[in-house]
């Protein structure tokens, strides 16, 4: 099966709906092939969407997340990978990889834009687009939140639990 060819989809099953996403290869070959490898897995299954800034971003893909693990937003899959800044726009529905300060430090963690964050462009690994369920990241993007340990406003009151993240073929 060779993961850079853009003939699959990402199917996330969320509590409040399905989103499908379609992945940028051409661009990050090594972070699409990540991503699908993780959702094979099943790694995914039983997260949440534990950060949600408003007009912004929502944020997924820690394991801590599948429980209320004070932690939470530093988990990841156990290893790390190269980013792959390119030159995909962060703009509504673009799916990215989240790290921390050090550029090659994405494993797990993902964000998919609410609105234009163009100021994250070839700072952050963009991957691939939603292509179907921008009604559903609508809902998730205005769940109510309250303040983290960090102190941001982004902790969601209420679970959003990531299902599935399935790949398929596209039709």
């Amino acid at each position: 099966m060779n993961d850079n060819k853009n003939d699959e989809l990402a199917i996330i099953k969320t509590t409040q709906g399905e989103m499908i996403l379609e992945f940028w290869p051409e661009v990050a070959p090594i972070t699409v092939a990540n991503f699908k490898k993780l959702a094979r897995e099943g790694f995914y299954d039983g997260t949440a969407f534990h950060r949600i800034v408003k007009d912004f971003m929502i944020q997924g893909g820690d394991p801590l997340s599948k429980t209320d693990d004070p932690y939470v937003g530093t988990g990841g899959p156990g290893y790390k990978i190269k980013a792959e800044f390119n030159d995909k726009s962060h703009v509504r529905g673009v799916i990215s990889m989240a790290r921390s300060q050090d550029p090659n430090s994405a494993g797990s963690q993902f964000f998919i834009c609410l609105a234009d964050a163009t100021f994250l462009d070839r700072q952050y690994t963009a991957f691939g687009r939603l292509i179907d369920g921008d009604d559903v990241l609508g809902r998730i993007g205005d769940r109510p939140t309250t303040a983290g340990s960090g102190g941001e406003k982004s902790k969601p009151t209420v679970r959003v639990a990531v299902e599935s993240i399935r790949i398929a073929s596209r039709e």
